[in-house]
């Protein structure tokens, strides 16, 4: 058993080190049963094909939102969850920035007694092909500083929201307008 457990050890420790990981690299390609392309040395055609999907999925989650109406409700932290909130979002278009992961979505926000439709700059990040808006104290004109994370999949939108001292989540479907 202590000779099985040093030779696991002594072949983990060579796998680990450089001129193993060298030795694996010169392996045949390990072929997913899913469909997803084999892992392999990075070469420019793959920074451009990286780049091209990258791009595919900025448009695509842009015409997703675009003219859509996030329809759904919200939690308080600390309230019971019998007693929540409706919520809409009409979002008229949806804008990817030059910097980074910046993005800027324009919406028709129904909170409390206020409708108002501003511009709200946001991250977008990326969980695979998921994406997830990022708003990290933002300051809406008349609605006051918020920080939230939104995930969307599918027609459906889920996540956590902060506006000062109060926070709790969020959750709908999308409704898409004729396109």
């Amino acid at each position: 058993m202590l000779r099985y457990l040093f030779l696991c050890t002594a072949v983990l420790g060579w796998l680990l080190s450089d001129e193993g990981s060298l030795r694996a690299q010169e392996t045949a390609p390990v072929v997913s049963q899913t469909g997803a392309r084999p892992l392999g040395v990075v070469t420019d055609k793959t920074l451009i094909d990286d780049v091209d999907s990258q791009q595919m999925r900025f448009e695509k989650f842009s015409k997703l939102l675009t003219g859509t109406k996030l329809v759904g409700h919200f939690t308080i932290d600390g309230k019971p969850l019998d007693e929540l909130k409706q919520e809409t979002y009409l979002i008229s278009s949806v804008e990817k920035l030059e910097e980074g992961d910046k993005w800027v979505v324009n919406a028709q926000i129904k909170y409390g007694q206020y409708d108002l439709t501003v511009p709200v700059p946001l991250d977008v990040k990326w969980a695979g092909s998921t994406p997830v808006m990022v708003l990290d104290n933002i300051a809406i004109p008349t609605l006051g500083t918020f920080s939230a994370r939104v995930l969307f999949h599918g027609d459906k939108y889920t996540g956590t929201w902060q506006h000062d001292q109060v926070g709790g989540h969020l959750f709908g479907r999308l409704e898409f307008a004729e396109k």
